[in-house]
């Protein structure tokens, strides 16, 4: 069996005096597209956060292609973050810099570009996600589809092996929330790259993921296909899979 891109042991992680993982396993294939569903609080965000490195883990082992994440000097985990992209679920935009100067940053200051190397960069990260001529713009100025498309753009700016979405369409209008997932499936087709998207849309990630993985209580309770996922006869899986029709109101007596 190869390396698989990522891979947790044990990942256990708590904040204000509650488990939010709790000995965690996980593993998920070069090039896959790894959707992750659960309820509120059920630790999908500290999850992908503890995987791409943002934050420790108080237990566990986190592997990235093999090469161990956690417990590294800072430095050599510095060197693995740049096998990996994330985009927030707000954006996390700098608002006080131009979208060049957001997009430029990490390759100006962690690989040495020069201004004249980083506009170009850009402009091709910009063109990649379908956004040209905004390099100029503050975050201000852009819409809410806009900012997500920068934000995929920026995580694109130091040629990830592994990209982790955290609601990545969180807040968006129907139509503009499709073109985000088109966007995700196209990074994946054209670049390789592994994913891994937190999403409350379970209509979307059953028509672009791989696997989807459901988190309940700090782990993973289910891991399968779309379609395994949507016949589970587990009732937790199934809440999310087949949510009951809404019924009809009544129709009042005359």
């Amino acid at each position: 069996m190869s390396v698989p891109a990522i891979e947790a042991q044990g990942l256990s992680f708590s904040a204000e005096g509650r488990n939010i993982l709790d000995s965690l396993d996980v593993r998920i294939r070069e090039g896959e597209l790894l959707g992750l569903v659960g309820g509120s609080g059920s630790g999908k965000s500290t999850l992908i956060k503890c995987l791409a490195g943002l934050l420790a883990p108080d237990s566990g082992v986190v592997r990235i292609f093999g090469e161990r994440l956690t417990g590294l000097p800072e430095s050599r985990v510095e060197e693995l973050r740049g096998k990996i992209g994330f985009v927030f679920q707000y954006s996390a935009l700098f608002d006080s810099l131009t979208v060049f100067e957001n997009i430029a940053l990490a390759p100006m200051r962690r690989l040495g570009y020069s201004r004249q190397r980083a506009r170009q960069l850009v402009r091709e990260k910009l063109a990649q996600v379908q956004l040209e001529g905004v390099e100029d713009y503050l975050p201000g100025e852009l819409s809410g589809g806009m900012a997500k498309r920068v934000g995929l753009a920026r995580a694109l700016a130091l040629e990830p092996k592994i990209l982790f979405y955290d609601e990545p369409t969180s807040g968006l209008d129907p139509p503009t929330a499709a073109s985000i997932h088109r966007l995700i499936l196209d990074m994946r087709k054209s670049l390789g790259v592994t994913s891994v998207v937190v999403s409350h849309d379970i209509a979307a990630l059953l028509q672009i993921a791989d696997r989807i993985g459901m988190l309940e209580s700090g782990r993973i309770v289910f891991c399968g296909t779309p379609e395994e996922f949507l016949n589970s006869p587990d009732p937790r899986v199934a809440r999310f899979a087949r949510p009951p029709a809404p019924q009809e109101s009544s129709p009042r007596g005359g």
